[in-house]
């Protein structure tokens, strides 16, 4: 319980202190943006490379994260399912399934493993599954549906993972990882370095958005962020509970730590995609929020009732 709230508590202050820099315009009008770019473009890509460089590859092959993945997929389609069927466009469709089942494993996720699960590495799989799988492709279709697509070759389009700086990094260290090679600490050690301006980058830019927003709900995507804050905080959860007892026959440590992974907020990095992108951008932002104030219920709930 504890580990929830001091999870929370971190990414809380985090966004206030970004919330006070936009009100005090201490980054300028361009704060967020800069901040975002420095995000996506710089610091995600050496996080995500740090990271996997690192993972033990074998969690892509455990029932864990098969309840995931099968969670997440399913979760996402019906937001998709959707969008199509109300013509929210492809941008803003895929910015809204990723709010419906992409979870904030690292800068949540982490600290709630370790102090409510007793291992930090018990959100490897989610990670791995969501930076080399769900990422390139969601990046992929977000580069496709805004920047021209329908002019591109197909050489073109068959490349455009490879010019996503975040799947790049993401590739980049899997690809270490299944080789077993050895990077050089002057290598690394930068590369950490600018990794761990990551998270704060992101959290300061998504407070600093805050600033001269309206209240959740209160615009025209309200239904859009509605649909994925149902999705990712009551329907996955529910559905990885399901799946991981009554398919796979999960029970006790393996069952909360499933449950508990599903039951996280949609991640703060979905902004910074939204931002990149000039797509969906409020509705991320308003799903992120919501979701993340709902998540902390959800969460207590789950523990007491797994733990």
């Amino acid at each position: 319980m504890q580990g929830v709230l001091s999870g929370f508590a971190v990414i809380a202050v985090v966004i206030g202190a970004g919330y006070l820099i936009g009100r005090r315009g201490y980054l300028g009008p361009h704060g967020s943006e800069v901040l975002t770019r420095l995000a996506f473009r710089v610091a995600s890509p050496a996080l995500l490379f740090t990271i996997l460089a690192d993972a033990d590859l074998s969690v892509v092959f455990s029932s864990r994260l098969l309840v995931t993945a099968l969670s997440a997929v399913g979760v996402a389609g019906v937001f998709v399912a959707v969008g199509v069927a109300r013509r929210w466009g492809v941008a803003r469709t895929t910015i809204g399934a990723l709010c419906s089942g992409y979870v904030n494993a690292g800068n949540l996720g982490i600290p709630i493993a370790v102090y409510v699960l007793g291992d930090a590495s018990l959100v490897a799989p989610v990670l791995l599954f969501q930076l080399v799988g769900v990422t390139p492709v969601a990046l992929t279709v977000l580069d496709l549906a805004t920047a021209d697509g329908a002019r591109q070759s197909l050489a073109r389009r068959l490349l455009t993972p490879l010019r996503n700086p975040v799947a790049v990094g993401s590739l980049a260290g899997v690809a270490v990882s299944a080789t077993g090679a050895d990077i050089p600490g002057p290598v690394m050690d930068p590369l950490t370095l600018i990794g761990n301006m990551a998270v704060p980058a992101v959290l300061l830019a998504f407070g600093i958005s805050l600033r001269g927003s309206t209240l959740p709900l209160r615009n025209g995507e309200r239904g859009a962020v509605l649909l994925a804050v149902a999705l990712k905080s009551f329907v996955q959860p529910a559905v990885a509970w399901v799946l991981a007892a009554g398919v796979f026959g999960l029970r006790g440590p393996l069952l909360l730590d499933v449950v508990v992974t599903s039951a996280l907020p949609a991640a703060q990095n979905l902004f910074t995609y939204a931002s990149s992108y000039r797509a969906g951008e409020t509705l991320a932002r308003e799903a992120v929020l919501v979701s993340t104030v709902l998540s902390v219920p959800v969460l207590v709930v789950v523990a007491a009732l797994l733990g």
